[in-house]
């Protein structure tokens, strides 16, 4: 294993069921809206902003927790990691040569999110495997986020998510040989 890889599963580790807590903040009809719009979901848009003018509760779209990466301003571009991430979607790798691949993801739904809800996010890796495979080896990391409301007594679970991050070495492409038909990297076209 690269010296790059022991070092991402030797930081994950020591993390292991260490939960993070992160406040999301009060939730508002423009933040689902807006979610809405990226999804080009029109009708939801329009529903929402009715019942809002209505003074009725407004659900947020079924996967807008999942599908927030993060609650604060983004990063700004010199702050992304060599892949493009922020360095909380990218797990004890900061400053070393990996890449990462998204392993897949199970959500598990709880109550309605509504707007004017705080929320609560606790985040946790959960597992941090080496494992080996036809293209080389590469650390696997379990990692979960709760969401929670804040505003209720007993912290209702709005969601949870199970997620799979796919740690590998960053392959610095070569540039093909002149005439050469395939792409940098050298993988066949």
């Amino acid at each position: 294993m690269s010296a790059a890889l022991e070092e991402v599963l030797g930081r994950a580790r020591k993390l292991i069921g260490e939960w993070e807590h992160e406040d999301c903040g009060v939730l508002a009809v423009k933040d689902f809206c807006r979610y809405a719009a990226s999804l080009n979901d029109d009708d939801y848009i329009r529903r929402a902003r009715a019942q809002e003018a209505a003074g009725e509760p407004v659900v947020a779209p079924p996967l807008f927790l999942a599908g927030t990466l993060s609650w604060q301003d983004g990063p700004t571009e010199d702050a992304l990691q060599r892949d493009g991430l922020a360095a909380r979607e990218a797990p004890c790798t900061d400053g070393l040569p990996v890449r990462h691949v998204h392993g897949g993801q199970s959500v598990r739904l709880g109550g309605p999110v509504l707007a004017g809800t705080r929320v609560t996010a606790e985040r946790a890796i959960t597992s941090a495997d080496h494992r080996s495979g036809r293209s080389g080896e590469f650390v696997l990391l379990g990692i979960t986020t709760r969401f929670t409301a804040e505003d209720t007594v007993d912290g209702a679970e709005l969601m949870a998510m199970d997620e799979t991050i796919v740690v590998l070495d960053l392959d610095l492409p070569d540039a093909p040989a002149e005439g050469d038909p395939r792409p940098a990297g050298g993988a066949a076209a």
